[in-house]
């Protein structure tokens, strides 16, 4: 007997299973760095692409919404801003410190402003979304 196909449009329910033992194993920040830092900011950008997980995406944000306060969203989201898109570091805007072992000048990789705008975007709707 084979089992079904996974369904990966679904996946956010694992996810969102998974952090109360993320909470309460390493806390509150973690928490919100794993459910809305890294699985929703992935589902937001496949639902740019793919119906299925469009679709689900208002289901996955009212979950994040019970999940969690609204004070604790919007102050992640606050830092998270500030942070990563207001005052972010090299590794924030993908700059890389490439040096050339036989040359002494350093190369320096810029970020790109097309992606860097792209996760703007993509942060302004995530925030509308469990904002409002």
């Amino acid at each position: 007997m084979s089992s079904p196909p996974i369904q990966f449009h679904k996946i956010w329910v694992e996810q969102c299973e998974a952090t109360g033992g993320i909470r309460q194993r390493f806390g509150l920040d973690d928490a919100l760095q794993y459910l809305i830092g890294e699985k929703l900011f992935s589902f937001v950008d496949a639902a740019e692409d793919d119906a299925d997980f469009a679709s689900e995406l208002p289901a996955f944000v009212t979950e994040i919404r019970r999940i969690f306060s609204e004070q604790e969203i919007r102050s992640f989201l606050d830092e998270l801003e500030h942070d990563k898109f207001l005052a972010p570091n090299e590794a924030d805007l993908g700059i890389e410190d490439e040096t050339d072992e036989f040359d002494d000048e350093e190369e320096t990789i810029l970020p790109n402003p097309v992606r860097a705008a792209e996760e703007l975007l993509r942060f302004s709707r995530i925030r509308q979304l469990l904002t409002e």
